[in-house]
C-alpha cells in the first residue's frame, strides 16, 4: 500500500492524497492550492490518470479540500465522490462559485490581452474549469452520513466522524485490505478548536495503523475565548463608534460567516456593541451556505442550534443583518462612509467580492480590516496582516492606511494544544503519522512536538513523494 502527497505537504492549502493497492486506487480530498504559485500549481495539479481511480472521499467542502473536482471529472475520474450530506450540499454551492470566478478571472485577462498588456501567466486566459464542467462533477456527489459504514470498494471500509471545523466535516476512518493484511488509515482533515461556536468538538479517535494530521496552527496557542471576545468588542468599537469608520471582514462564505453572524448577534445581545452596527454579508455563496446551516441544524452545537431557531422562527434579531444578491447591491455598499460591518469572501483576500471592499476602504483612515482566519503565504490577506503599506488590487496600487486587526482565537482550527489534545486519546500510537496541512517550518515544529511528547513516529512528507504503508 502506497500514499502520494499531492498537496498540502510543507504548505497548508491543495489537500491532495492518492492511496494505492494492488487492488484499489482513489484520492482522499482534491483541493485547490492558493497562495504563491497558486495559478500554476492548482494547472499542473493531478498530472495522473484520473480514469484510474476507483473514488473519492472528501473530508469537507472548503475549496483547498474539494476545489479541484471539476478538474479530475473533466480528465476522465467518473466514479462516486463521498462526503457528508451537509457536505454534498455545501460543494453544490461552492463549486459552482468557483468555477465563476475562474469563468470572470480569465474573462477579465483576456480583455487585458486585448489591450496589449502583459500576462504574468498566459494560460490565464481559459479557466481550469468552468462552470459546466462544475455541474458534471456533482453529479458524482454520494451523501452519507456521520458515524456510518461505507464501503467504496470491495477491499476499503471507511467512516465519516465529526472534526468539529465547519458543517460537515469529517475526520476519515479508512480500513484498506492488502494481501489478506487489513490496515486502518485516519484523515484528520482540518480539524476544529474544542468550544468553537456552532459546531460540535471534534470526534476522538483511537486507534490507527497510519495517521495524517493537520497542522495549520500547530506552532501556536490561540488565545482563550474570553480574550478573543474582548479582542473583537474592542476593535469593533473602536472603529464604528470612535472613529466612525467601516469595518471589514474577510471571511469564508462556509463556516466563519455563519460564526461571525453567531457572535456579533450575541454580543449585541449582551449590550457589548455601543450603538447597533448595520451587518452586509456581500456572498451569495454565505446567503447560501447560511441557509444549508439552518436546515442542518441537527448537527450544530446546543448553544447553536437555540440560536438557529430563534433566527427560523423569524423573530427580530439584535442586530440588522443584510445578506446583498446582485452586483448593484454590493457596490451600493461603498457608498456607506461609516457604522458598517461588511463580511465578504474570500476567507484570504484572493477573490470574490472583498477584493472590492478593501480596495475601497484600505486607504481611508477611520476604517479597519479585521482578519479572523489563517492567511497563507503569497495571499493578499498575509501581505496586509505582514503589514504592507500598499497592495495590488484589481489592477491598482492601493495604499494601505485602514487599521488592521487579527483575531487568531476566532480560528476554526485547532491550535496546538487543542491538537495534541485530540492526538492523546489515541490508545496506541500510530506505525507513522504525517504531518500536513502546515507551512513547512510549523509542520516540522509540530513533528518535533509528536516525536518529543508522544514518542511517536513523525514526519513532514515531500510533496509529490509516493509512501510506503507496509
Amino acid at each position: 500500500m502506497n500514499i502520494t502527497f499531492l498537496g498540502a505537504a510543507g504548505e497548508v492549502t491543495g489537500s491532495c492524497f492518492l492511496v494505492e493497492t494492488e487492488s484499489v486506487r482513489f484520492l482522499v480530498d482534491c483541493g485547490m492550492f492558493q497562495g504563491l504559485d497558486a495559478a500554476t500549481k492548482n494547472r499542473q495539479a493531478l498530472h495522473f490518470n484520473a480514469g484510474e481511480l476507483d473514488f473519492v472521499l472528501l473530508t469537507h467542502a472548503h475549496i483547498d479540500h474539494s476545489g479541484l473536482l471539476p478538474l479530475l471529472v473533466a480528465r476522465g475520474f467518473n466514479g462516486p465522490v463521498y462526503a457528508t450530506h451537509a457536505t454534498c450540499e455545501l460543494l453544490e454551492v461552492m463549486l459552482l462559485d468557483s468555477a465563476h470566478i475562474q469563468e470572470k478571472d480569465a474573462e477579465r485577462a483576456r480583455e487585458w490581452q486585448r489591450k496589449g498588456e502583459t500576462l504574468r501567466n498566459p494560460d490565464a486566459i481559459n479557466p481550469i474549469y468552468t462552470v459546466a464542467q462544475a455541474r458534471a462533477c456533482l453529479r458524482q456527489l454520494h451523501g452519507i452520513g456521520y458515524d456510518v459504514d461505507v464501503h467504496p470498494h470491495a477491499t476499503v471500509k471507511a467512516k465519516f466522524r465529526d472534526a468539529g471545523h465547519i458543517l460537515g466535516s469529517s475526520i476519515l476512518e479508512v480500513w484498506i485490505e492488502t494481501e489478506g493484511v487489513t490496515r486502518k488509515i485516519v484523515f484528520s482533515g482540518d480539524l476544529g478548536q474544542p468550544g468553537h461556536p456552532l459546531v460540535n468538538d471534534p470526534a476522538a479517535i483511537e486507534h490507527a495503523d497510519y495517521l495524517i494530521v493537520e497542522s495549520t496552527y500547530g506552532n501556536r496557542l490561540h488565545k482563550p475565548v474570553n480574550e478573543t471576545t474582548d479582542e473583537l468588542v474592542e476593535a469593533v468599537n473602536e472603529t464604528l463608534q470612535r472613529r466612525r469608520g467601516n469595518i471589514v471582514i474577510p471571511a469564508f462564505a462556509v463556516g466563519r460567516t455563519q460564526d461571525l453572524l453567531f457572535m456579533l448577534s450575541d454580543l449585541a445581545q449582551e449590550g457589548r456593541l455601543t450603538g447597533k452596527p448595520r451587518i452586509f454579508v456581500d456572498s451569495p455563496m454565505a446567503r447560501a451556505a447560511t441557509e444549508i446551516t439552518l436546515k442542518h441544524h441537527r448537527l450544530l452545537d446546543e448553544e447553536a442550534r437555540s440560536f438557529v431557531q430563534h433566527m427560523q422562527s423569524g423573530r427580530h434579531m439584535p442586530l440588522p443583518v443584510t445578506f446583498t444578491e446582485t452586483v448593484e447591491d454590493s457596490k451600493s455598499i461603498n457608498r456607506i462612509s461609516g457604522g458598517a460591518i461588511i463580511i465578504a469572501a474570500s476567507g484570504m483576500c484572493d477573490a470574490g467580492r472583498i477584493k472590492h471592499h478593501l480596495r475601497n476602504n484600505l486607504p481611508h483612515d477611520e476604517n479597519s480590516v479585521i482578519f479572523v482566519g489563517f492567511q497563507a503565504q503569497g495571499t493578499l490577506g498575509r501581505r496586509l496582516v505582514d503589514g504592507a503599506q500598499s497592495v495590488r488590487i484589481l489592477g491598482e496600487e492601493v495604499p494601505v492606511r485602514a487599521r488592521r486587526y487579527t483575531i487568531g482565537g476566532l480560528s476554526a482550527h485547532a491550535d496546538q494544544a487543542a491538537l495534541m489534545n485530540w492526538l492523546g486519546h489515541f490508545k496506541t500510537s500510530p506505525r507513522q503519522t504525517f504531518v500536513v496541512h502546515g507551512e513547512v517550518e510549523t509542520a516540522r515544529l509540530f513533528a518535533g512536538k509528536i516525536r518529543l511528547d508522544l514518542k511517536w513516529e513523525a514526519q513532514v512528507p515531500e510533496a509529490g513523494k509516493k509512501y510506503l504503508l507496509a
